[in-house]
């Protein structure tokens, strides 16, 4: 369903032990150390430079995603965009403030609403694995500028990159080389199995990331200091990042290749840690199909009323599940 269930790498798990002598308050902001190990990962993984950018530790992606509307001062009257189909947080963290969301991949389809205030963008995509090509996501970034809006970007499955190359916000090609308005949001729980630690960090517009900062710091939303620390090993070291990468797409080709031949059809999933299924019909029915031969996946009407007739599949589950399910589809 989503979730990591491969070891945790033996090199971060052992930065975890060597702080965990932290008797105390770890810094809302960051040590030192980790801010230069998520500047210098964003730099490689994001193409972005490191002059002007700003950057914050959070408490995993999914704490920043429900309340940043909240952070940024949003409330009733405001207006948030969010993909057509998406994660639901974008839309929980508006409700939380009372803000208006409008779901829509069209900017076209907002015409020139001045209350616009904040433009979520995922890619690659949850649940869709769908990679936005770089001239549209230069388009939100020029079109929020004009009025003012914050873009943030879900980019927490930019190393997934399987059909196509995943760009990040912060790239030149789409900002720019201004991050004014702009945050990219990332996690380690997929790149690092680190779901359990819950480390993410927000990287972008440095006058944003203060504002971000001072009001985290009141509100007691700290990354515990080992956590931070296990966070510098896994953004320092990519091989244990390589080798996860290659679990998923051996899992990837087996799951594709068996859902397909049971008569399935995969829309998108070009990048990602999910396959974006339908059977054209509803997801509940799929849904039910699937069950009925012991394999769970999430109907695609979870992620919004486009979804309705798709289910999603993760590759996050052992080798021997994995096997499991392609073995019971094999037999329909």
């Amino acid at each position: 369903m989503g979730t990591p269930v491969d070891p945790v790498p033996q090199l971060i798990r052992q930065a975890l032990a060597d702080a965990s002598n932290a008797p105390g308050y770890p810094l809302t902001a960051g040590t030192a150390v980790l801010r230069d190990a998520i500047r210098a990962w964003v730099a490689r993984a994001c193409g972005a430079g490191v002059d002007g950018l700003g950057v914050l530790p959070t408490i995993g992606s999914k704490e920043l995603v429900a309340w940043l509307p909240t952070l940024l001062g949003l409330g009733p009257g405001d207006v948030v965009v969010v993909p057509s189909v998406a994660y639901p947080t974008y839309e929980d963290g508006a409700r939380l403030v009372g803000a208006t969301t409008v779901r829509t991949d069209s900017l076209t389809a907002l015409g020139p609403d001045p209350r616009v205030r904040l433009v979520w963008v995922n890619s690659p995509g949850n649940p869709t694995g769908r990679v936005l090509p770089t001239a549209h996501l230069r388009k939100v970034v020029e079109w929020a500028r004009e009025r003012g809006a914050v873009v943030a970007s879900d980019e927490c499955y930019l190393p997934l990159g399987w059909d196509a190359e995943p760009v990040s916000v912060l790239s030149p090609e789409v900002c720019g080389g201004s991050y004014d308005g702009v945050l990219a949001v990332h996690s380690l729980s997929k790149r690092s199995n680190l779901a359990g630690y819950r480390a993410g960090f927000v990287a972008g517009d440095p006058a944003l990331v203060a504002e971000l900062l001072k009001i985290r710091k009141h509100a007691g939303l700290i990354v515990p200091a080992p956590v931070q620390a296990a966070m510098v090993a896994a953004l320092g070291d990519q091989e244990h990042a390589d080798a996860q990468r290659e679990r998923y797409r051996v899992r990837r080709e087996k799951l594709w290749a068996a859902f397909t031949g049971a008569g399935f059809t995969v829309e998108h999933s070009e990048a990602g840690l999910y396959l974006w299924l339908t059977r054209d019909e509803d997801c509940w029915d799929t849904v039910d199909w699937l069950a009925r031969r012991g394999i769970l996946v999430a109907a695609g009407v979870f992620y919004g009323p486009a979804g309705a007739r798709h289910v999603r599949v993760a590759l996050t589950e052992s080798d021997e599940r994995v096997d499991a399910v392609a073995g019971r589809l094999a037999e329909f």
